[in-house]
């Protein structure tokens, strides 16, 4: 039995503590398997470590269970490599330095995964100018574990970013690929499905492009089943066959004029005919059906729900026909597993530390090797190999190439009254060497997006909220409302005339009041910080709300409405163009064109490669700030990264955004005044970072 197996040396927590050998990826980061437990760091952690790369990330185990393809970091830098789980102490064989390219077109890999145990797919990004703009293509390259080659995959004849895999057969080493290409020397902007053999790179077209679908869909054979399209007027075309041999016909073609999501796509093909698994928030939140696609017909009830919560995704079978687990988000990740055996696993992992801290990131054909990643939401995490056989669960490596498994700054989720009386969830991070919480500085930190995306309590890939706290203040990260994850109604309310750069604003706002009533917080020692829509609503708070923010921190945001909607229709069509500008008056939301009154002093970061914001929104509102009066240096701050993109990649871009945002912070609202009870015990630099540093400094003269 599954349960035998786990407890035959004890819990998971006894086995952890007694029998973990050295990590299996030691050798990158040369720590000693006694080094690895850094629970306790009394003093502070310097906020440049926050923005440091992760030494591991995403592992992804080969089918036979034998190794592990995965990103780790060496000093600073990405890089992709194998680890062979049959030779343990071995060192990673890298292939692919993610970075390399930098100085030429900016390319990186950006995704891998297995074909078979011999091949593994990576994803090369590249940045480069299309009709004047920014843009990242994505190929797919092929690397031979036993050659060492690399085999650039279906390139040829390829023309924009449509590659996507819908289909991978193991045993036969081949994959359905879909891309856009050149035909007949015209571009196909929509795109066709090849058959891709991964060891030779051969391929041949299985779906000629169709006028009506931008994204095909295959079943657990390899058969095309459905594809999607919109048109620039909203519709979204599904398109469906129950058969190889019949001709795909339009089954839906509607509008989601809410921008919700409300149509239905079917995620996984069961071998029942016609049925497959969808989720849909029809009824007001996001759940899990079986969907007849011949009738689009509902079948029975919902197959799973969390109330006041939306599911976030599909878990299928390696077979890719049924329905194995459900992803959702309530205060953190979570997986309701369908499978007997992986709930079993489930079930002792949440017993033994804690609920939702272990999730299950990837595992073999049969499931008896599990990569499990496990962290509190204040720990980097550690990611394991769990044997279910055995019941041995071994360390992978750490997340964090510094803080390794360090329990950092407690965070959890509440929920307050918004002026209005509408309740918004906020993630709160809290300072952990300031016990009393009374009276605290705090920096709100408005997630990006803003439609769709939340917050959660995590250490996570962006751990600002960490940084800040970690300087002494309280980090408030309020999902305010237009935020996703609860429901439809949540986001609608953010959709209103009256919401974007109004009435989600005035959310950020009342956090300030709430928090402040209950003591934790001195509101008048509050700065907001953000990137993207967190970087416009920074904006749009010094420009509005000046009396509230002592300071603003402001990254990669839209700082004018009019200039990025005409951007955007370019880029998405009229449509598209809708999804940001919901408000009533786009101008008079626009922080860049409202510069002439007071401002709370603010600091603009901006990447020069960011393809989804254009520098000019930057560059306008630097401009515009200098022709109303305001002296950079005193009333702003602009600083222009020439490597940095819209989802910072680079170790050194990253750290410059955390090390200028405390600069600012200090300057305008130190965490630490003289009034303060604990201001004699302002924490140092923690000894073993000191010492860290010295050495550095030594070995770089």
């Amino acid at each position: 039995m599954l349960a035998k197996n786990i407890l035959a040396g004890g819990t998971l927590a006894a086995i952890l503590s007694l029998s973990l050998s050295a990590p299996l990826a030691a050798q990158a980061s040369a720590p000693a398997a006694t080094d690895i437990v850094v629970k306790g760091i009394k003093g502070r952690a310097p906020t440049e470590v926050f923005g440091k790369r992760p030494f591991m990330r995403n592992p992804s185990i080969s089918p036979d269970g034998t190794k592990i393809a995965v990103m780790m970091s060496r000093n600073g830098i990405d890089n992709l490599g194998i680890i062979d789980l049959n030779k343990p102490g071995s060192p990673p064989k890298f292939f692919v330095r993610a970075e390399e390219f930098r100085e030429a077109g900016d390319r990186t890999v950006s995704g891998w995964s297995w074909v078979g145990n011999r091949t593994v797919l990576f994803t090369l990004a590249s940045r480069e100018i299309i009709g004047g703009r920014r843009a990242d293509l994505l190929r797919y390259v092929a690397y031979d574990l036993e050659s060492g080659a690399l085999t650039p995959l279906a390139w040829e004849g390829a023309s924009g970013n449509g590659i996507q895999i819908l289909y991978r057969d193991h045993a036969k080493e081949r994959v359905l690929m879909q891309r856009t290409s050149f035909r007949n020397e015209q571009n196909e902007f929509r795109p066709e499905v090849i058959d891709l053999d991964v060891r030779t790179g051969k391929f041949s077209t299985v779906q000629r492009p169709n006028v009506f679908v931008s994204q095909w869909i295959a079943d657990g054979k390899g058969v095309i089943r459905a594809g999607i399209g919109g048109d620039d007027d909203g519709k979204q075309r599904l398109m469906y066959r129950s058969t190889p041999d019949e001709p795909l016909k339009t089954i839906a073609n509607e509008k989601d004029t809410t921008y919700t999501g409300t149509q239905i796509t079917p995620d996984i093909f069961t071998l029942e005919g016609d049925i497959a698994y969808a989720t849909s928030n029809k009824d007001g939140f996001r759940k899990v059906y079986r969907i007849n696609m011949a009738t689009m017909e509902i079948v029975g009830k919902p197959v799973f729900e969390v109330p006041g919560h939306d599911v976030s995704g599909l878990v299928p079978s390696k077979d890719n026909n049924r329905l194995i687990g459900v992803r959702y988000i309530t205060n953190k990740q979570r997986t309701r597993w369908f499978d007997g055996r992986l709930n079993e696993i489930q079930k002792f992992f949440d017993e033994d530390f804690g609920v939702g801290n272990a999730q299950i990131m990837s595992a073999n054909d049969d499931y008896t090797k599990l990569v499990v990643f496990i962290a509190k939401p204040s720990e980097p995490g550690t990611y394991y190999i769990y044997d279910t056989v055995s019941g041995n669960l071994g360390i992978l490596g750490n997340f964090h190439p510094e803080l390794q498994d360090a329990d950092m700054n407690p965070t959890e989720t509440i929920r307050y009254k918004a002026s209005d009386g509408m309740e918004i969830p906020a993630v709160v991070t809290y300072p952990r060497h300031r016990p009393n919480r009374r009276n605290l500085p705090v920096i709100v930190m408005p997630h990006g997006g803003p439609f769709g995306v939340r917050d959660e309590e995590e250490f996570g890939f962006f751990p600002w909220h960490q940084a800040m706290a970690e300087l002494g203040y309280v980090v408030i990260q309020p999902n305010y409302r237009g935020s996703g994850g609860y429901g439809k109604q949540f986001v609608l309310e953010g959709r209103k005339p009256n919401g974007y750069g109004q009435r989600m604003q005035d959310d950020l706002n009342d956090a300030l009041t709430w928090f402040g009533q209950t003591g934790l917080i001195d509101p008048k020692r509050a700065c907001i910080m953000g990137w993207s829509y967190g970087g416009y609503a920074t904006a749009r708070g010094a420009q509005r709300d000046p009396n509230v923010w002592k300071c603003a921190i402001a990254g990669a945001g839209v700082y004018d409405f009019p200039m990025m909607k005409a951007f955007d229709q370019g880029t998405f069509g009229s449509f598209g163009a809708n999804f940001q500008a919901t408000a009533d008056n786009l101008v008079a939301i626009s922080s860049a064109r409202n510069t002439d009154s007071p401002w709370s002093p603010i600091l603009i970061v901006a990447g020069l490669r960011d393809a989804r914001i254009p520098i000019e929104q930057s560059r306008t509102l630097v401009s515009r700030l200098k022709a109303s009066g305001k002296q950079e240096g005193v009333d702003f701050r602009y600083v222009e990264q020439p490597k940095g993109t819209h989802n910072l990649p680079y170790e050194e871009v990253h750290i410059e955004w955390l090390v200028e945002a405390e600069k600012w912070a200090d300057r305008f609202n130190p965490a630490y005044i003289p009034s303060d009870s604990d201001y004699a015990r302002k924490p140092a630099i923690d000894a073993r970072f000191q010492m860290a540093a010295s050495t550095a400094a030594k070995a770089g003269k």
